[in-house]
């Protein structure tokens, strides 16, 4: 046995996922609860965006003079337009308001400066169940653990944050391009799968017409990076505001999408699907996912695999010579083998889909769980 880390690709499981609020707030729902995935279980607040006003200089006052003006005191609430300041002189004839440019509440009035600083109301922070489930958890004022069933396939690389739509298909085949005229505005609200690449009009389509996600083998560097403005950075994905959500499963270039990934996608054609992009290769590893929640029964040989490798194990090559490879492990040798780097390292001797054996360092490869 050796450990290696692995991506799911899983028809059955049983899936936790953890909602917490990025700042202490409040939970709104109870142990045992049941939800769907627009359900709302958990809410925060934080401050408003803070607006200068400055009082003096519009009324062409000394600044230490400006609480003989004000008509507001720090920690009053105002409403978009109403007065907080005023000002009348030759007995009435000139007079001057000075309104709130936002609703929010008098945060402090400065006779040093003569500015007024008004904090906009506080803005929610809503957190919402993403998958539906069972709250098995509760995180006390952060959020919940929601429990559910169901098959769960990650990604190598995603863009784009949390989505649902209809899982549809638009190829035939986990060898086919997904191509724009294949995107048509029936498509709208929905996670369409692809094959081995999707071209940048298709991406682009995509997003005119409103479609939720797309799941596809591979994409082109140069393509992803004009589709997003810039450059692919090291840092965390599933930020970026693209109006879409894209994952991909084997890598950069066109490449065949796992025949085990496409027939299980397949057979979930017309489902409910959540996706997120979010990507993070460094420390603390996060993939993005597909969850497909169903009420399949498990069965034992579907268990989560042990976390080791054994003949037969399922695995992709992540390194070049054969970089996205799918295959199976034929050989464990004991012995350790010296690379052309003069290195010693363990091997494993794969058969890969097209029946040819290869040679690879343990560390270049990721076990699939099935």
């Amino acid at each position: 046995m050796a450990y290696t880390p692995g991506l799911k690709v899983k028809r059955i499981d049983i899936l936790s996922k953890e909602r917490r609020l990025p700042v202490k707030g409040e939970v709104l729902v109870n142990l045992g609860d049941k939800v769907n995935h627009q359900t709302l279980v958990a809410r925060a607040y934080i401050s408003g965006d803070p607006t200068i006003v400055k009082v003096a200089i519009h009324l062409q006052i000394e600044p230490n003079d400006i609480f003989d003006y004000m008509v507001k005191k720090e920690g009053d609430s105002v409403n978009k337009g109403e007065p907080i300041a005023k000002y009348s002189g030759f007995f009435g004839l000139v007079k001057k308001n000075i309104n709130s440019p936002v609703k929010g509440k008098i945060e402090s009035i400065s006779p040093a400066t003569g500015q007024v600083i008004v904090r906009g109301d506080p803005i929610p922070i809503n957190l919402n169940a993403y998958i539906p489930g069972e709250i098995v958890h509760i995180l006390e004022d952060e959020g919940v653990v929601i429990q559910t069933k169901g098959a769960m396939i990650q990604g190598i690389f995603g863009i784009g944050g949390e989505t649902h739509g209809t899982l549809k298909f638009k190829v035939n085949s986990p060898e086919e391009t997904l191509e724009a005229n294949m995107i048509t505005s029936d498509d709208k609200d929905c996670v369409l799968v692809g094959g081995s690449f999707v071209t940048l009009e298709a991406l682009k389509k995509s997003v005119e017409n409103k479609v939720s996600g797309i799941i596809v083998g591979g994409i082109g560097h140069l393509d992803l990076k004009e589709f997003m403005g810039r450059d692919l950075g090291v840092a965390i994905t599933g930020q970026e505001n693209l109006g879409i959500t894209l994952i991909v499963t084997e890598g950069f270039g066109k490449m065949t999408m796992s025949h085990l990934t496409f027939a299980l996608l397949k057979d979930f054609e017309g489902k409910l699907t959540h996706i997120n992009g979010t990507t993070q290769i460094r420390a603390g590893v996060m993939r993005p996912e597909i969850i497909i929640p169903h009420e399949q029964d498990i069965k034992e040989s579907e268990d989560i695999l042990s976390g080791g490798m054994i003949i037969g194990t399922p695995i992709r090559i992540i390194r070049e010579p054969y970089f996205g490879v799918i295959g199976k492990v034929s050989s464990l040798p004991v012995n350790l083998v010296q690379l052309e780097s003069e290195s010693y390292v363990r091997i494993l001797e794969a058969e890969l889909n097209d029946g040819s054996i290869v040679m690879v360092p343990r560390a270049n490869v990721e076990i699939i769980e099935e």
